[in-house]
């Protein structure tokens, strides 16, 4: 479902808009967006993105141009999640606050990810499948485990490092 607050750029494509959730977002012109992805209210995506399938964009996140999403990467937007208030009721948005993320322009971020809320990822930066990234990562760094940590230097193409986590 694709609510009417969803600011589409040109030439986005939605694979299949009807098993997609996008809700108050922003998405730039020709970003590609997978089936089964939810994309919250707040969040912006630059253009000439790709979000791959099964992935969960929450409010608070923010991505430049040119990121790659690969499948189902996790983002969260609450450092200490609960799911009642002080006084035993299911929290409301009264009682959070959101902890914004951001995803500099051309990084990469692969399949199964998680990213947890209150960090930078640096610019040009590569995140390995199934890092669990839980701090700032630097441009051009690539990171990789749980939790993450930098293991190479994406700039370095054709190097061990730069190829063994792809």
């Amino acid at each position: 479902m694709i609510k009417e607050n969803v600011v589409l750029g040109e030439d986005v494509v939605i694979f299949h808009p009807q098993l997609v959730n996008l809700y108050g977002c922003v998405i730039g012109e020709g970003t590609r967006i997978g089936t089964f992805v939810e994309i919250q209210k707040g969040v912006s995506v630059g253009a000439r993105c790709k979000i791959s399938s099964h992935t969960f964009i929450c409010e608070g996140v923010d991505i430049e141009d040119g990121v790659f999403v690969g499948h189902g990467v996790m983002f969260t937007n609450d450092i200490y999640p609960k799911a009642v208030n002080a006084e035993g009721d299911l929290q409301t948005e009264a009682d959070w606050q959101v902890i914004r993320t951001r995803v500099k322009a051309r990084a990469s971020i692969g399949s199964n990810a998680t990213i947890l809320c209150g960090i930078t990822i640096g610019e040009g930066a590569l995140i390995g499948a199934g890092a669990v990234v839980t701090r700032d990562v630097p441009d051009h760094a690539i990171v990789a485990g749980i939790p993450a940590r930098v293991v190479g230097d994406a700039r370095a193409r054709g190097s061990a490092a730069a190829t063994s986590v792809a």
